[in-house]
């Protein structure tokens, strides 16, 4: 089969357009002919390497995917051969505390479909069969490939770990990505009375407030705490979505209402964020880490994507080939919302 695979960490010189072997199920497993795959940030920390996280060579990277079913492995009754699905990525044991309470990405040894295994920048690929969901028949492969990991990790940020509220006010840092695109929507959804989000772009910013946005805010001209303040008559918001990190907690901290929750799913802008801790106990805020998400609010969210009520966003389409030119795209930062692979036929 086609793939795109790396023999070793490094920047985009790493990166191989070739043949693999196909992968054969094993038992409880589903065997699927990728159609469509897309990048998330996460394909560029494992390409340049994750410190600690080790990964058998030649890797295939690639979390999300949508695709046919191929075959069945043993001990698998469906779905039937043909079948369109889309892959959940995370993977768990079933068998530790966190998976027996439903908690799948909370397992001991949870792992991600291209970061700890191969993945779907491929033709084909082998995954166990609670990862395997119908397709909704309303989207294109395109528009499949492009919802399961960020469309998870913000409704478990929103809807399970804040516990949003109709009525609350939401801002979401760095509109533009995979997950800050379905928070916006999400958030809505969730009924919240204003929805706040920062960008440098105007595009991105005007395409913000089609998908729901109230009001946008451009962080290069505007201290970005400082315009909720003012934007709320000194309130802040109930909810803060923060996935860049260092450049944007501070921000975070002041922009967020007494009794606040901030949820956090990652630091693309790096790690260790400048901290006030005395304005998280006189505000009395709640931080909330997140990550990934369980398999009944993953049903929930394809519900509401297959339903019309989310609708995944795709940026640019590039064939497998490309996958150099989809990774600068992606380094770029310059997208808005998912960018996505296409299987050569």
């Amino acid at each position: 089969m086609k793939a795109v695979f790396f023999t070793a960490h490094g920047g985009n010189d790493v990166l191989t357009f070739g043949e693999r072997p196909d992968p054969v199920p094993g038992a409880g497993e589903v065997l699927v002919r990728i159609e469509a795959a897309a990048l998330n940030r996460l394909d560029l920390f494992v390409r340049d390497g994750i410190p600690g996280v080790p990964v058998a060579f030649p890797h295939v990277p690639g979390a999300d995917g949508t695709g046919v079913v191929e075959a069945l492995g043993t001990g698998v009754k469906g779905p039937a051969p043909g079948s369109r699905v889309v892959l959940q990525p995370g993977l768990s044991c079933g068998t530790c505390e966190f998976c027996v309470a439903g908690e799948r990405s909370l397992c001991v040894s949870f792992r991600i479909l291209g970061e700890h295994v191969p993945g779907t920048f491929a033709e084909k690929i082998a995954v166990p069969h609670a990862n395997v969901y119908p397709a909704p028949r309303r989207l294109s492969p395109e528009k499949a490939a492009a919802f399961p990991l960020v469309g998870l990790t913000a409704w478990r940020m929103l809807v399970t770990r804040a516990a949003l509220r109709p009525g609350e006010t939401v801002l979401v840092h760095g509109v533009g990505s995979g997950v800050s695109t379905f928070a916006v929507q999400i958030a809505k959804l969730c009924g919240a009375s204003r929805v706040f989000v920062t960008s440098s772009s105007e595009e991105k910013r005007a395409r913000a407030r089609e998908l729901g946005a109230d009001e946008a805010i451009d962080y290069t001209t505007a201290d970005v705490g400082k315009a909720i303040r003012e934007l709320t008559g000194k309130r802040g918001v109930d909810v803060v979505v923060d996935s860049v990190g260092a450049a944007t907690w501070r921000h975070s901290l002041t922009a967020a209402a007494k009794k606040g929750r901030i949820v956090t799913c990652g630091a693309t802008s790096g790690p260790n964020p400048e901290e006030e801790i005395r304005i998280i106990f006189w505000k009395q805020l709640t931080i909330l880490g997140s990550t990934m998400g369980t398999d009944s609010e993953f049903a929930a969210m394809l519900a509401a994507v297959d339903a019309g009520r989310l609708e995944p966003v795709v940026d640019t389409v590039f064939p497998l080939a490309d996958a150099r030119k989809a990774y600068e795209r992606m380094a770029s930062g310059a997208g808005f919302g998912k960018i996505v692979l296409k299987m050569n036929g």
